[in-house]
């Protein structure tokens, strides 16, 4: 069975912060977002795999028999876009989408440029939606604030 690139590394997230994102402005957006995803989940900030910063845990297996661990949240400064792994697709998150402003999203991820262009109360909204369904649908270390 094949190898999880996404696991927890034990690098230093503030130091890849630093080193891995150029762009001033989203320097800035992923240190604040470590803080309220933090202050969110009650979580420590952890490096999982090269570049992603993720809060908290859960355990997943799928019906191939695949499993493994992954974090609650997370998120990844990446060149293009910040990509928020945050997205579970509920009937509420559906409803909160098309007032979270200006992104674009895939399956499970949501891209922006930057933070000023989305409503933190409604990141908020969507951030615990998704630790609701990973509660109630994995082993995990979820806790809500």
């Amino acid at each position: 069975m094949a190898q999880n690139k996404t696991t927890y590394t034990g690098k230093d997230v503030p130091e890849f912060i630093l080193s891995f994102v150029e762009n001033e402005q989203k320097r800035q957006d992923s240190f604040q977002l470590v803080k309220i995803l933090q202050e969110w989940t009650g979580e420590e900030p952890r490096m999982w795999g090269p570049s992603i910063i993720g809060f908290g845990n859960y355990h997943y297996q799928y019906a191939s028999g695949h499993q493994g661990d992954a974090p609650v949240l997370s998120f990844s400064p990446r060149k293009n876009a910040i990509t928020l792994y945050l997205y579970s697709n509920t009937e509420k998150s559906q409803e909160l989408l098309p007032q979270l402003g200006k992104f674009t999203k895939s399956k499970a991820c949501i891209y922006i440029k930057k933070l000023e262009d989305i409503q933190l109360p409604i990141l908020y909204q969507l951030c615990q939606e998704t630790i609701a369904y990973i509660k109630e649908h994995h082993e995990c270390s979820c806790r809500m604030h």
